[in-house]
């Protein structure tokens, strides 16, 4: 019998798993795709984008092009989701599948912090690293603030990037002379889940550049018109440019749906990604997976697209019968970029107990060449 699997959510966890599963499904099975965007964007690009270096044309995908390979793709906005009946509604069409992939990421909240969405550039969204792209190409010199709004984040590695790319990005504008650049963030270190070591030596990448580094810094208010934060500590901060880090918070049709526990997100399986409903899975950063350390795993690209590759590996087997179950080990990598075309690479398990094992490879040109490589790839191999 035909069997139908719907994918919610057209990022990288959502991209992998149908990809995956169009090449592995006989033909006669359904792979349909939600999303209420038309293209993709590869996010990890936005680094890049916001200090001048791609445009969103160079980083985006029709998600069109996936019909051609086979995947029927539904634009929407999903209204409503029945995890008990695998149904959900979008544009007022119900959608009913044998399966259930969950991969709808987190919503960006900037407006939980009063005055922050109006104060700065949110370069976590598209249009805001845009918006800091066009403001730094105005700027001749001043105050720049990196702001982490609350620890716990996607891509933990990225603030701490665009700090250091935004301090080359000065250098090669002759303006890094009259330009101070400072970090604030809500977590007490840097990558905190990989460990000390992990996180010294990217606070001492950030501060070797000059940059000033003010951990435990939870930002309550900001004034735009002032261009002035205030932290939950008491003391404050003015800017002349902002980029931010926003609040996160899972998708409000994910919590109607009551799919999330108290820690605010979908809780799974840490090794199949099976939520509580049958035949339903969730993967990405829409999850919560706790380690041993007290600590979630991260959310990144990276452990989003190895979580659908199982996720549709056993579709297959419980469809068809065939092949080996999979199970996600909680590995993983993140390259780190510091400017003057280097890249740092930290790669290891998070599953290690007690602690993660994860190393950090010193800054070279040749990570800073595989990660174009693998944005060159991503697009390709995916589209």
């Amino acid at each position: 019998m035909a069997q139908t699997v719907l994918i919610l959510g057209g990022g990288i966890g959502g991209l992998v798993a149908a990809n995956r599963l169009r090449q592995l499904l006989p033909e006669e099975h359904r792979v349909v795709l939600v999303e209420r965007e038309d293209s993709f964007v590869f996010a990890p690009s936005f680094l890049w984008l916001m200090t001048g270096g791609r445009t969103a044309e160079k980083i985006s995908r029709s998600l069109k092009r996936l019909e051609r390979k086979g995947i029927e793709v539904v634009q929407g906005e999903i209204e409503r989701i029945d995890a008990r009946d695998r149904e959900v509604l979008v544009g007022g069409r119900a959608l009913k599948g044998d399966f259930l992939v969950i991969a709808l990421g987190a919503d960006l909240a900037p407006e939980a912090v009063p005055g922050l969405t109006r104060a700065g550039h949110d370069f976590y969204a598209l249009k805001g690293a845009e918006g800091f792209r066009d403001a730094f190409a105005r700027f001749t010199g001043g105050r720049i603030v990196v702001l982490t709004a609350t620890p716990v984040y996607k891509c933990p590695a990225a603030p701490y990037e665009a700090a250091m790319l935004i301090e080359y990005a000065c250098r090669r504008r002759g303006i890094r002379g009259r330009t101070r650049i400072d970090l604030y963030a809500a977590e007490s270190g840097p990558m905190g889940v990989a460990g000390p070591a992990v996180s010294r030596g990217v606070q001492q990448l950030v501060e070797a550049r000059g940059i000033a580094y003010h951990p435990d810094h939870h930002v309550v208010t900001a004034d735009p018109e002032a261009r002035h934060l205030t932290f939950a500590d008491g003391s404050d901060a003015a800017y002349d440019l902002l980029a931010y880090v926003p609040p996160h918070r899972a998708p409000g049709v994910v919590t109607a749906a009551g799919l999330v526990s108290e820690a605010g997100w979908i809780p799974v399986d840490r090794h199949t990604l099976e939520t509580a409903h049958e035949r339903v899975y969730a993967v990405g950063d829409v999850t919560t997976i706790p380690l041993k350390l007290g600590k979630p795993l991260p959310k990144a690209g990276v452990f989003a697209h190895a979580e659908a590759e199982v996720v549709a590996k056993n579709i297959v087997g419980l469809t068809t019968g065939k092949g080996a179950s999979a199970a996600f080990d909680g590995d993983g990598e993140c390259f780190i970029e510091t400017g003057d075309r280097k890249a740092g690479v930290g790669r290891g398990n998070f599953y290690a107990e007690p602690t993660p094992r994860v190393t950090i490879r010193a800054p070279a040109y040749r990570w800073h060449a595989a990660k174009i490589l693998l944005e060159k790839f991503w697009l390709r191999r995916w589209f």
